[in-house]
């Protein structure tokens, strides 16, 4: 008879094994993720001290426990029972222990821990800090330009950790210069010389106050930093941020006084055609700024009500809108007011200056006296950091470009078309003109008109650099006549040198004179360069206007 043999079951001493690796493997994980006590326990104490340094060795860890306990200290869901123990206690009554990993309910002796502002600062930085570690290249970027401003010697585990990880150039080197703005405080004098060493190259202008400490002298005449060696790097890295920062202060003077012309150019432009290819002195040039100010406000209005989904594109409508109700006021007060007033420069001063402030009282009456806000659009929100440190915000490059491109406009417009070329034989000879079939009344009406435009343009750029006001065009009117005089009366090509100098000389004499001095030095220069050259910058050429 032919026996069969079965194959024989698993034994239950394998079964057994594999049940212990698992369990094995189990409790290897929760021991991984679980908080040792020693670092809990001072979060519970009176130690301040102590309090800080187990935060910042809490988040060190990066685990996901470690976030839960310093959010629940954060919000005040941290307790503490007289055994030491540290629990996070849910709104349910439920306790989890970070340091074992188990959950049950909360003790009846267990007392919340309190966190004071010093404490809350510091879970702050270590919850920023735990950015670093992020899988997003932007959050660990900004994190660590965060840390770059706020250094904690505290945090060098953190940060260490992090720059081990850490495999982006850009984002290591901003970390090692956080790691050394961190060991300026280190007790180890060497780690002290080749933190400072480290910072050589940095952009950090916080940094001055705390290297200038270290070369500072105590009352008994040492020195606050008794290791040589570190000053006298302390003194080769203060010398190279100083360069740095005048580089910036430089960049920065230059980059705004292009913004300041840009304002100015876009506020002179107009009247360059009123008063310096009319002879008109119109005083109401900045409510004109004004009302293109005011109908931008209108536009992003109309938008937020009745297209909310486009409200960044309530700029584009804008501009063509400010511009043909500036220009159509401009129209209306030559063919009611200004015709009449031709030749006659002290009555259309008068007059003018009249007008402005009916249209100051018109806009009050409809808008109110208080200023409205109009916000930028989002792609014209923030700006680009360059040398380090140097923000150039993106709506003051917008209004340069778009300063260069109106100029450009303007100068198509009078050089290449049918009305420039009858504005320019107007203005060299008026009679002539009129004798060729010249309709001058409607020349005049339309570069009025034209000129009135502009400054509506120029009221768009005005309310994305601040709030809108019916005082809003006071403080443009006397700065756009000083550069249409300087720039030499109806050239286009002075008013935009004379801008974008009178914009570049004003920023650098701010520092040193003060805002109001600065102003007064320029005034008085246009006064005794116009006494010695009573055409300004560039002459008119041709037979002036009759």
């Amino acid at each position: 008879m032919r026996t069969t043999t079965m194959k024989p079951a698993i034994p239950l001493v394998h079964f057994l094994r594999t049940l212990l690796a698992l369990w094995l493997c189990a409790q290897a994980f929760i021991a991984q993720a679980a908080i040792d006590p020693a670092l809990l326990k001072p979060l519970g104490g009176d130690d301040p001290d102590a309090r800080i340094e187990a935060v910042n060795q809490i988040a060190a860890l990066a685990t996901d426990d470690a976030v839960k306990v310093l959010k629940a200290l954060g919000s005040d869901t941290l307790y503490a029972t007289p055994a030491g123990e540290v629990l996070i206690v849910d709104d349910s009554g439920n306790a989890f222990n970070p340091a074992t990993g188990q959950s049950g309910p909360a003790p009846d002796d267990a007392e919340g821990i309190t966190a004071n502002n010093r404490l809350r600062s510091a879970i702050d930085g270590a919850l920023s800090g735990l950015k670093l570690l992020s899988d997003k290249r932007e959050e660990r970027l900004a994190a660590a330009g965060d840390l770059l401003k706020n250094a904690d010697p505290s945090q060098l585990p953190l940060i260490e950790k992090a720059l081990a990880k850490e495999s982006d150039a850009q984002i290591k080197d901003i970390l090692q210069q956080v790691q050394a703005t961190a060991n300026l405080h280190a007790a180890d004098p060497a780690a002290r010389r080749a933190a400072v060493k480290t910072l050589s190259g940095t952009t950090n202008a916080s940094l001055k106050p705390v290297l200038e400490q270290m070369l500072a002298k105590n009352t008994d005449g040492s020195y606050a930093e008794p290791d040589e060696g570190v000053r006298i790097e302390a003194v080769r890295t203060l010398a190279a941020l100083d360069r740095h920062l005048s580089v910036v202060d430089f960049a920065g003077k230059l980059f705004y006084g292009v913004s300041l012309g840009s304002v100015l150019l876009l506020a002179a432009l107009g009247l360059a055609i009123t008063f310096g290819l009319m002879g008109i002195i119109n005083m109401a040039h900045g409510e004109l700024l004004m009302i293109g100010a005011y109908t931008t406000y209108v536009c992003q209005l109309v938008f937020r009500k009745f297209f909310p989904g486009a409200i960044d594109a309530y700029l584009v409508v804008a501009l063509p809108a400010a511009f043909i109700v500036a220009a159509a006021v401009g129209i209306a007060l030559e063919r009611l007011v200004i015709r009449w007033l031709y030749g006659r420069p002290l009555e259309t001063l008068l007059c003018t200056w009249g007008i402005s402030l009916m249209l100051m009282q018109c806009v009050r009456s409809i808008f109110g006296a208080q200023n409205v806000e109009v916000a930028n659009p989002s792609w014209m929100s923030g700006g680009v950091t360059v040398l380090g440190s140097l923000v150039l915000s993106y709506n003051r490059i917008v209004i340069v470009f778009f300063a260069l491109f109106v100029v450009v406009a303007v100068w198509l417009i009078l050089n290449k078309t049918r009305l420039g070329l009858f504005v320019r034989a107007v203005t060299q000879n008026r009679r002539m003109a009129d004798c060729v079939g010249v309709s001058t009344g409607r020349i005049d009406m339309m570069t009025f008109g034209l000129g009135c435009g502009i400054a509506g343009l120029g009221g768009v750029a005005l309310s994305q650099l601040g709030n809108v006001g019916p005082d809003l065009g006071q403080g443009y009117i006397v700065d756009s006549f000083m550069v249409v005089v300087l720039g030499g009366v109806g050239q286009l090509a002075g008013t935009v040198i004379a801008a974008f100098g009178l914009g570049e000389v004003n920023k650098f004499l701010e520092p040193v004179a003060g805002a109001v001095l600065a102003k007064i030095a320029i005034l008085v220069f246009i006064i005794v360069f116009i006494q010695k050259r009573p055409q300004g910058l560039f002459a008119l050429k041709g037979r002036s206007v009759e």
